[in-house]
Parts: structure tokens; C-alpha cells; sequence
């Protein structure tokens, strides 16, 4: 732990306060993920107690841009009488746009987004990692028509195959989690795939073929664990794939269906508030980029700290 670098520490401490969001939501949440609470977007109370820090700088940028400047308006002198704005609100992060508690169904939709984009990123290398690592070992012409039946799924648009396949199928979430995951799953199985190839011609591997192993003892007792690092590095980057895949398809109305939430739903709950200055919108979006930019950072760590086949990259 000594030598973690303060960017993958500080990835680390956002991805655990994420997941244990997740995990304890129903503890965490002062309301029901569904529960009318107030009035429609009402003002936070967070905003209401940093308004003087965001009237100050807009008061700063003001005189900044006005030019020649006229002292008698410099922002100290009117800071004083007009410190807070509005009222504060019963609510930290405010109400959304039927009046439920906005903090509550962030920390719901967290634990619904992450839920799916964990379950998901699972399914997706198991089944694109067993079967890359399969045809990689079986060769000849069962590598080919798998490799090709693969190209032919990855030439067309992830996002719009998952649209029309949920278009004709009810939208559930594990209907989701299969659609995302087996979708993904051809990702995950070129690069386990690439991997496996490498690993196949290894003296360790011709020697388990003479002996008379098993396809299946090959692949999880020589191939597997000789290809865990590359597969771990990438995993981490799945994931925020996964969180960005459910946000879109909820954005567009075939992802968690109401009243359930999660981040993207948010999005589109709240999206007609941006035009008056109602932040709800925005907060599922800052939540989406900093677990990104988190679990990315901890992804690169594990990637800078995995060794290739032939010494590594340290």
C-alpha cells in the first residue's frame, strides 16, 4: 500500500465510497426512492448555504468584466446584506421534478446503476473470456467462424443493436444485464482471444497437450491465470463502459423504467430544469464522470502494475 501513487488512492477512496453507497442504500437514503416529498424543484439546502460563495464570484467576475471600474460596486461592499439567497429547503440536494427527495434517489440510483453495470461487466468476461480463451486453443476453422461471427456482431453499433433489442423485448433488469453483457462480451472476447494466442504456444501449454490434458483443464489451469493481469487491467475500464451503456439507454427511455432510478433516469427526469437554472439534471452527471475518472484511475494503476508475457511493463 506504500507504493499506491496518490492518483490510484484517491481513485480507490471514491470507488469504495461509491460501492458502499451501493451497498447501504436503503441505510444511507432518508426517503423512499419513490416518496412525493415536497414541491417540484425545490432549492437545496446546500445551495442555499453555498449561495454566498456563488454570489461572491459572480459578483467578482462582474466587476473583473466591467472595465473602467467603478469601486463603489466592488463585491466586499455588498457582500454583507446579501449573503444568502432565497430560503434554505428541507432538502439537501433539493426535489426533483415531481417533488421526491433528489439525495435519495441519487444514492437508489447509484446502487441500481452500479448494480447492473457490475452484474453486466461479470457476464460479459465470463463469456467473452471463456470462449476467446476456447477458440484460441481449438484453432482451425472453430477459431475462424467464431472470430467471424464476433466481427460480424462488433460491425454494428452497440447502442443501436441494444435499442432495437429492447425495442421488442420487455425492458427488465436482467434483461438488461444480458443485452449489455453478452453485447459487450465480444469486446472481451478479442482481447482474451489476442491473449490466449500468445499464452498457447508456451512450452507449459505444449506440455499439458502431451500429457493428454483436457481443453477445459488447458484453459483454466494454464491459460487463465497467465492471462489474469491483461484481463483485470481491462475490467476496470468495461465497468465505466457499463455505467455510461445503462445511463444512455435509461436516458433514451429503454433502460430502468420508473419509478425505479438510477443516474441516466435522472437525467431525463430532471432535464427540462436546466433551461431555469435547476441543477437536479447535473448531479447524476457529476456523479457518472467522477466514478469514471475513479475507477479509470485505479484501472491504471492495475494496468501500470501488470506484467506481460515478456517482462512487463514494471
Amino acid at each position: 500500500m506504500k507504493n499506491i501513487p496518490i492518483s490510484a488512492m484517491i481513485g480507490l477512496l471514491f470507488t469504495a465510497l461509491y460501492f458502499l453507497m451501493a451497498i447501504f442504500a436503503p441505510l444511507l437514503a432518508p426517503y423512499g426512492v419513490g416518496e412525493v416529498v415536497g414541491d417540484v424543484w425545490e432549492i437545496s439546502a446546500l445551495s442555499y448555504y453555498l449561495s454566498p460563495v456563488s454570489y461572491f464570484f459572480s459578483e467578482v467576475w462582474y466587476f473583473i468584466s466591467t472595465w473602467p471600474w467603478n469601486w463603489a460596486h466592488f463585491p466586499l461592499q455588498h457582500f454583507a446584506e446579501n449573503t444568502f439567497i432565497g430560503t434554505p429547503g428541507d432538502y439537501w440536494l433539493g426535489t426533483d421534478n415531481i417533488g421526491r427527495d433528489l439525495l435519495s434517489r441519487m444514492i437508489y440510483g447509484g446502487r441500481t446503476t452500479i448494480f447492473i453495470a457490475t452484474a453486466a461487466t461479470i457476464l460479459s468476461f465470463t463469456t467473452g473470456s471463456i470462449l476467446g480463451f476456447f477458440a484460441a486453443v481449438s484453432g482451425g476453422w472453430v477459431d475462424q467462424v467464431m472470430s467471424r461471427l464476433v466481427d460480424l456482431v462488433m460491425s454494428i453499433p452497440t447502442l443501436i443493436f441494444a435499442l432495437v433489442v429492447l425495442s421488442v423485448m420487455p425492458v427488465t433488469v436482467p434483461v438488461l444485464i444480458v443485452v449489455m453483457g453478452l453485447l459487450d462480451s465480444t469486446r472481451v472476447y478479442r482481447l482474451a482471444r489476442a491473449v490466449a494466442v500468445d499464452i498457447e504456444v508456451m512450452d507449459y501449454v505444449e506440455a499439458a497437450r502431451l500429457r493428454g490434458e483436457k481443453t477445459a483443464w488447458i484453459i483454466f489451469r494454464e491459460i487463465l491465470p497467465n492471462a489474469l493481469s491483461p484481463l483485470v487491467a481491462e475490467m476496470g475500464l468495461r465497468f465505466i463502459f457499463m455505467v455510461l451503456f445503462v445511463s444512455t439507454l435509461s436516458f433514451l427511455g429503454l433502460g430502468v423504467q420508473p419509478p425505479e432510478a438510477d443516474w441516466g433516469g435522472i437525467v431525463k427526469e430532471n432535464k427540462e430544469g436546466i433551461v431555469y437554472g435547476i441543477p437536479a439534471a447535473l448531479l447524476p452527471a457529476i456523479a457518472i464522470a467522477t466514478l469514471a475518472i475513479s475507477v479509470n484511475l485505479v484501472a491504471d494503476w492495475v494496468l501500470n502494475r501488470t506484467t506481460s508475457l515478456k517482462g512487463g511493463r514494471g
